[in-house]
């Protein structure tokens, strides 16, 4: 992919795509106005952001961080942002939620000290299928119907159903190439730096960070088939894959026996 294919890409790119909205994330103004919409809560304040690219991510990839934000309360906020329809959404939000209830709860406390968060997923698509914008999903003592409050607090959002509301007006800019909004000025400012000239340069080098990514991801599953059939390491090794490429998959396939 040359320059101008990058360049043209990066303009295509809506908040609902990850690796936009990551970078987009590191912008605390605009993920504070994001979350006093979803939340409901004008006074809410965001004090930091971490995402999945930064050298602060102590959770490992298997933990979907688009931006894990910490709230002026101390609470926790994990926002993520999802196009692709091919996965039990549900589950996905229950073991990011409990991935980063383990990691930011302390060892040997009360479990009365184990950490709020939230968990506000967006989606390019209505898979509750409700025919509603947001989602508020609560336990509940089945009996009684009385909510119980256990410190999880799961908001599913998304860009499919317009009801009218605030929230569904800052759907339209997660769906947006290009977002000019009077109703959230952060957002837009976040927006429009990134689709500047200055912000196409970083966006074009994220992206090509991403792309390695997925070649090396690629390159993995191609030793952990060729482990699967039988082949030996020697002549997986003749095919041009590295000791360090042929480990890592011999790895990745013992932690699912």
């Amino acid at each position: 992919m040359d320059l101008q294919e990058k360049v043209q890409r990066v303009q295509k790119f809506r908040l609902i795509d990850d690796v936009f909205f990551e970078v987009f994330a590191k912008d605390i103004p605009a993920c504070q106005e994001i979350l006093r919409t979803i939340l409901e809560d004008v006074n809410l304040t965001v004090q930091d952001v971490i995402v999945q690219s930064s050298e602060r991510n102590l959770y490992g990839r298997s933990v979907r961080l688009d931006a894990l934000c910490t709230l002026g309360s101390g609470i926790r906020c994990n926002i993520e942002v999802q196009r692709m329809d091919n996965d039990d959404h549900l589950k996905r939000a229950r073991f990011n939620a409990s991935s980063i209830t383990v990691r930011e709860s302390q060892t040997g406390e009360k479990y009365k000290g184990v950490v709020t968060l939230y968990i506000v997923y967006i989606s390019e698509f209505d898979f509750l299928k409700e025919g509603l914008t947001v989602y508020h999903v609560d336990k509940t003592i089945r009996e009684t119907g009385t909510t119980v409050d256990d410190g999880l607090h799961e908001i599913f959002v998304n860009t499919a159903v317009d009801d009218g509301s605030n929230i569904a007006e800052l759907m339209k800019c997660f769906k947006a190439e290009m977002v000019s909004s009077t109703a959230f000025p952060a957002v837009t400012r976040r927006f429009q730096e990134l689709k500047s000239e200055r912000g196409v340069s970083t966006m074009c080098k994220i992206m090509e960070e991403c792309l390695e990514e997925e070649r090396t991801r690629e390159r993995i599953s191609a030793i952990q088939r060729l482990i699967k059939k039988g082949f030996d390491k020697s002549l997986i090794l003749e095919l041009e894959y590295s000791e360090d490429e042929y480990k890592e998959a011999e790895s990745k396939l013992m932690t699912l026996v």
